[in-house]
């Protein structure tokens, strides 16, 4: 009975040992947490009293850190995207509507020839296109980027649909005398996904690899690794790697004095739409050239 009764004691005293170390390390956890909220230290949670128990809950504490401060960082982020995108709205609707207004006011003068109403008149016309060009760009991209943007899966034939769209922008090639060098693979392959997307997708890479090149342009679809992989190639010495890191920004052009070519939105459509396919596009410098490059998983 008093070995018993010994037995009881030890256990009573070893339990109110380990909690009062729990406790003590709780109280420390607590302190140093508190610390760490109101911005007097960013270490994270370390333990000097081991328990699974605590250990488990400490590291989820330092998880939830991590993800509040990738949170905050992504907040931050997005701000400044979006200062920067209404700061180049700005400018690019301000550009043309002076312009507008000023080819106008000429066209008011009685002082001016026939030929130069024509000319005026032409250019406030191509003004406008531009306006409405950047306009449109700026819906479409909002909506692509809306959660409820609708998806319809269809059947496609890459290998087939590809030829199609670089032969609808023949014009545009020919006028940049660019002469296309297209590689397609010997069989099928077969993606479901929205076409008029991978249309969309496909026009605004060669879109802007048209306006931005002056060499050759190489467009390989292949399959690698159980996924489609459409590489559209062009000669782009002027860019350098930290080019890359904004190249997919809203409203970015590699021409800083934003001289008309582009509004800067294609490649963020292109890049939505390829997000909303599960699929993804990035960029690459090899050699002197941009690469980019679009994947699909394959079914």
């Amino acid at each position: 009975m008093l070995y018993i009764t010994i037995i009881s004691v030890i256990a009573a005293a070893a339990c109110l040992v380990r909690l009062w170390f729990v406790k003590r390390e709780m109280k420390r956890m607590t302190s140093k947490l508190k610390a760490y909220n109101d911005g007097r230290t960013g270490k994270k949670l370390d333990l000097t009293f081991f328990d699974r128990h605590i250990e488990s809950l400490a590291a989820e504490i330092n998880r939830q850190s991590d993800l509040v401060v990738e949170a905050e960082a992504q907040r931050r982020r997005t701000e400044n995207e979006l200062r920067q995108a209404v700061a180049n709205i700005s400018h690019d609707i301000r550009t043309p509507l002076t312009s507008i207004f000023g080819y106008i006011q000429l066209l008011e003068s009685d002082e001016i020839t026939g030929e130069e109403k024509q000319e005026y008149v032409g250019i406030v016309k191509n003004r406008t296109k531009r306006l409405q060009v950047l306009l449109n760009d700026f819906f479409e991209l909002s909506v692509i980027e809306s959660p409820d943007y609708p998806m319809k899966h269809e059947r496609l034939r890459l290998n087939i649909l590809l030829p199609d769209i670089v032969t609808g922008l023949y014009d545009q090639f020919n006028e940049y005398h660019i002469t296309p060098d297209l590689q397609l693979p010997e069989s099928d392959i077969i993606l479901y996904a929205d076409e008029s997307a991978v249309r969309r997708v496909a026009e605004n890479l060669l879109l802007n690899t048209i306006k931005h090149t002056s060499g050759q342009v190489r467009i390989i679809l292949q399959m690698r690794q159980g996924m489609a992989v459409l590489t559209i190639a062009n000669e782009a010495r002027h860019l350098t790697g930290s080019d890359l890191n904004v190249l997919f920004d809203r409203f970015y052009t590699a021409d800083q004095t934003r001289s008309g070519k582009g509004t800067g939105l294609g490649l963020s459509i292109a890049r939505s739409l390829m997000e909303k396919m599960n699929g993804s596009l990035n960029a690459e410098l090899q050699g002197g050239h941009l690469l980019m490059i679009c994947k699909w998983k394959l079914p």
